[in-house]
């Protein structure tokens, strides 16, 4: 039987990958999708062969040499697909099944917990079109988030960061997925909300 399946999520500067670091330390595997995603796009050969056939050999840097080869090119892509909506989705196409495929055979490694966490920028409510049991979405006001980005992105301007956050879906539009909204406003402890969902996911788990 498979863990419970929890999803995180949130907009940039939310705090969702703080969230996704205190469930790892109660001892919860996370898997950071945005970040798999990277490593896939640079390691996963029949990956890799397709965006080059869809995005040109610009979408990696030149190689470095035989046995070590060119990475993917973040920015480049960026600049490419988000100024088009068809190509971007082509991309889509590519790398989500890919990412999906990855994020199974990492849950049959963990069978033994009895959750896991799935944190991720784009997400859907729990099950529509994937294997969710809840998702929770982690809020917090526009300001805040644009201080925490500025203090750990100095070089970022604000008017960089608030068109990064009006290219991602609204919180209006994460909260209706939302099975559990974290609230990280500095208002209300984060700590203490991580750990009861903690012993109300093992609890769940448990009687499964």
């Amino acid at each position: 039987m498979n863990p419970l399946q929890i999803g995180v999520t949130g907009g940039i500067g939310s705090g969702k990958s703080v969230v996704g670091r205190v469930f790892m330390a109660l001892g919860i595997p996370v898997y950071e999708a945005d970040a798999r995603a990277k490593w896939l796009t640079n390691h996963d050969p029949i990956l890799r062969a397709g965006i080059v056939n869809l995005l040109g050999q610009e979408a990696y840097t030149a190689d470095l040499s035989e046995t070590e080869p060119g990475v993917y090119h973040t920015a480049w892509v960026a600049s490419r697909v988000f100024a088009d909506p068809a190509l971007l989705a082509q991309l889509n196409v590519l790398i989500h099944p890919c990412v999906m495929a990855d994020t199974e055979t990492w849950v049959q490694t963990h069978r033994q917990s009895p959750y896991v966490i799935k944190e991720a920028a784009l997400m859907r409510a729990a099950g529509d079109h994937n294997s969710l049991d809840k998702v929770i979405v982690v809020t917090a006001p526009l300001d805040l988030r644009i201080a925490r980005i500025r203090q750990r992105d100095p070089h970022r301007s604000e008017a960089d960061i608030r068109n990064i956050i009006a290219r991602q879906i609204t919180d209006d539009e994460r909260l209706t997925m939302a099975d559990i909204v974290l609230r990280n406003d500095e208002n209300e402890l984060l700590l203490p909300q991580i750990v009861r969902l903690h012993e109300q996911f093992v609890a769940e788990a448990a009687i499964i």
